[in-house]
């Protein structure tokens, strides 16, 4: 493979694998929060009007940017019904095939969210709810993750690539 791909691939891989590992504490800090919110009801009558959105906002934030990170590790879900006793190479194969319809969808995905986003910062959108926080700041959030998670589509197409060549990129 050339040089500018397996640095592509290099640092693809490794900025991914920093953002999972950082965004894998955000779990805790959603437990925390819905700790903190539900002793706050319980005992002290005192509802959170914020907790829950802000969990949610915390989980989308975990899922979206975690992606990526996820996908290096070969973690996501798979029908491996007939996967798992092909070679290799023919993995590597169906693979290729399956991540170009990934690229249409992650692609549509992403003009959707820029497009969301923009709208989120041209008009000051918020939430529907009672706290009602600007939605930019999340919307912003989404667009990352799927950029991320193209990004490394895009890294892992090389790597099959490459299996299918015979090669392998680390």
């Amino acid at each position: 493979m050339p040089r500018a791909i397996v640095c592509y691939v290099r640092w693809v891989d490794a900025f991914n694998r920093r953002v999972g590992r950082l965004v894998m504490l955000l779990i805790f800090v959603m437990i925390g929060l819905l700790l903190y919110a539900s002793i706050s009801r319980s005992l002290f009558n005192s509802p959170l009007v914020w907790g829950v959105e802000v969990s949610q906002f915390l989980m989308a934030s975990y899922y979206l940017l975690g992606g990526a990170y996820s996908m290096q590790l070969d973690a996501h879900v798979r029908m491996d019904l007939f996967y798992t006793r092909w070679s290799d190479r023919t993995r590597a194969l169906v693979d290729v095939l399956t991540m170009l319809l990934l690229f249409v969808f992650l692609g549509a995905l992403l003009a959707g969210g820029i497009s969301s986003t923009g709208y989120a910062l041209r008009y000051g959108e918020t939430s529907y709810t009672t706290w009602a926080p600007p939605l930019a700041p999340i919307k912003i959030i989404m667009t990352l993750g799927i950029l991320l998670m193209l990004l490394q589509c895009l890294s892992t197409f090389f790597k099959d690539i490459a299996r299918i060549r015979g090669e392998v990129i680390e």
